[in-house]
C-alpha cells in the first residue's frame, strides 16, 4: 500500500504514519482490517503484528500480509515480553475498552513509544449534542447510544491526566478534524480525533 492510497482510504492514519520511524516494530492495537500495518510494512519496512478480535477482520488481515492475533485486549498483553516494540499503536479503539488505565499500563510496558488516538468528546458538535439534550453523533462517533460499541468518552485534557498516571509521557497532542487535517486553533473544541504521541517515562 502507497501512501497515497493510505491518505485516501484514512487520512487520519496517513497524519499518524509520519510519527512512525522507518524499520521499527509495531505492535497495533485493535488494528481492524490491518490497513495501517500494511501501509508500515509495505512503505517504511516495519515489522510487528496486529490484535483484533472482530471475526470478519481476521482474513482482511491476513489477505493484507499482516501477521494478526485474535485476541480481546481486555485480556491483557501477557504473550508479549517488556519493551517488545518500538511502538504501540492503539487507534480508535480505546473508547472501547472497559479498563482503560490496564490496558494503557501494557501498553507502556511492552513498548517504548506508543501512538493513541480516540475521539474527542468536548468536540464542540458534541457539546452542541449534549445541549440540545440528545447524545453526540458524529464522524469519529457515528453510533446511535443504543447500538454503541463505545464504553468510555474522554477529552484531550482527561487522557493526559491518566497517561501521566500509568507512566506515559505525552510528546505530543494533535487534534484532527473530520477530514483528517490538524486543527490548531481551539483544539479541544475544534478537533473530532484527539492523537498522543507518548513515550515511557524514565525510571526515576
Amino acid at each position: 500500500m502507497t501512501f497515497d492510497q493510505l491518505l485516501a482510504q484514512r487520512p487520519d492514519l496517513a497524519f499518524i504514519a509520519h510519527w512512525i520511524r522507518n524499520g521499527s516494530s509495531v505492535l497495533d492495537l485493535g488494528c481492524g482490517d490491518g490497513v495501517m500495518l500494511d501501509y508500515l510494512q509495505s512503505d517504511k519496512q516495519c515489522s510487528g503484528y496486529g490484535v483484533e478480535i472482530v471475526d470478519e477482520q481476521i482474513p482482511l488481515c491476513v489477505r493484507r500480509g499482516v501477521s494478526v492475533i485474535q485476541q480481546d485486549l481486555e485480556a491483557g498483553l501477557a504473550i508479549f515480553a517488556n519493551d517488545s516494540f518500538d511502538t504501540v499503536l492503539c487507534l480508535s479503539a480505546l473508547q472501547m475498552i472497559k479498563d482503560v488505565k490496564d490496558v494503557l499500563s501494557d501498553i507502556a510496558r511492552v513498548g517504548g513509544d506508543a501512538i493513541v488516538s480516540f475521539p474527542n468528546f468536548a468536540y464542540w458538535p458534541h457539546r452542541l449534542s449534549l445541549l440540545q439534550g440528545r447524545m453526540p453523533i458524529s464522524k469519529s462517533l457515528p453510533y446511535q447510544w443504543h447500538d454503541t460499541p463505545n464504553l468510555r468518552c474522554a477529552t484531550i485534557p482527561d487522557f493526559e491526566e491518566l497517561a501521566n498516571e500509568v507512566g506515559l509521557e505525552v510528546l505530543e497532542c494533535v487534534a484532527l478534524d473530520e477530514e483528517g487535517r490538524p486543527v490548531s486553533f481551539l483544539p479541544t473544541w475544534r478537533g473530532s480525533l484527539a492523537v498522543f504521541r507518548l513515550r515511557k517515562k524514565a525510571p526515576a
